[in-house]
C-alpha cells in the first residue's frame, strides 16, 4: 500500500512539474512552396479552400491570430479568436458580401479553424489546420466539401518564412 501511495505521489509531482505544452507562433510573412507534382489547385496555394494563396502575413498574440492575404481583389484579412469562441469575418465574392463564422481551437501544437458559411442557401463547412513542420515551414491543411456532392477534399500546402 505504501509503494502504491508513493507511486501516485510521484506521478502527481511530475505532472505538476512538467510545463504546459508550448503553442507555436505562426507569426511572420509566409511564401508558398510550390509542389511541382501537385495538380492545379492542390498544393499550389489555391485560395479560400486550398491554402493561403501565394503569400500571407500572420500576426498572433495570446488572444487572436490574424491572417492577411493580398489577392487580385485586394487585401483579405481574417481574425480568429484563439479561445474557441466565435469569430466572424466578411469577404466579398462576386460582388456579394459573405459572412464566415469560425471557431479556432488548439489540438496539441496544431491550430484547427472550422468555418461555416452559406453558399446558395446551404451551409458549407471547411476546416483549416495550421502547424509547423520539422524544417520550420508552415503547413496548411484545408478540408472542404467535394464538388458535385462528392466527399470532402483535403489539400496540403507548405509555406516558407520570409
Amino acid at each position: 500500500m505504501k509503494v502504491r501511495t508513493l507511486a501516485l505521489a510521484a506521478v502527481a509531482v511530475l505532472a505538476t512539474a512538467l510545463p504546459a505544452q508550448q503553442k507555436p507562433s505562426f507569426a511572420g510573412q509566409w511564401t508558398l512552396i510550390v509542389d511541382p507534382n501537385a495538380p492545379p489547385g492542390r498544393g499550389r496555394g489555391g485560395g479560400m479552400f486550398g491554402g493561403l494563396g501565394q503569400a500571407a502575413t500572420i500576426t498572433q498574440d495570446e488572444k487572436t491570430i490574424t491572417i492577411t492575404r493580398n489577392t487580385q481583389a485586394g487585401e483579405i484579412k481574417y481574425v480568429y479568436n484563439l479561445d474557441g469562441s466565435e469569430s466572424k469575418n466578411t469577404v466579398t465574392m462576386g460582388g456579394n458580401a459573405v459572412e464566415l463564422v469560425s471557431h479556432a481551437k488548439w489540438e496539441g501544437d496544431k491550430l484547427v479553424i472550422t468555418t461555416t458559411t452559406q453558399m446558395g442557401g446551404n451551409p458549407v463547412e471547411t476546416r483549416m489546420v495550421l502547424s509547423i513542420d520539422a524544417e520550420g515551414n508552415l503547413v496548411v491543411e484545408n478540408t472542404a466539401p467535394g464538388r458535385g456532392g462528392g466527399g470532402p477534399v483535403t489539400t496540403t500546402t507548405k509555406y516558407k518564412k520570409g
